[in-house]
């Protein structure tokens, strides 16, 4: 058997390769919008024990915003990945994505600090 033949046999729907890849793929983006609901719920943990102060609020409801602009990017890409052939992730996805990781980290951070 040539190795064409290989190829063709591992070929699916469309003449894509339905390797592992896009399922690796879905799944770092489903652990990334895990790691970011952990930094969101302990943002919202720090705050509500912490002094509660106005300051402190407005960062969680900062931090909800981005985590909930992350959660779309995320899911929309998650749904993009399982077509026969995904398209590439878009620009503004991509800064959108890590805007909002960004966002998460330092809102995080002021309201540890």
């Amino acid at each position: 058997m040539s190795a064409s033949a290989d190829a063709a046999d591992r070929e699916g729907p469309g003449g894509r390769d339905a390797g592992l890849q896009p399922e690796r793929t879905r799944l770092a983006w489903r652990r990334t919008t895990l790691s970011c609901a952990v930094v969101a719920v302990l943002a919202l943990r720090q705050a509500l024990h912490g002094s509660g102060s106005l300051v402190a609020v407005a960062g969680v409801a900062v931090i909800a915003l981005f985590w909930l602009a992350f959660m779309g990017v995320a899911h929309r890409r998650v749904r993009e990945l399982a077509a026969a052939r995904p398209a590439g992730l878009a620009v503004g996805a991509a800064l959108a994505a890590t805007a909002c990781t960004v966002g998460l980290a330092v809102f995080a951070m002021a309201l540890i600090v």
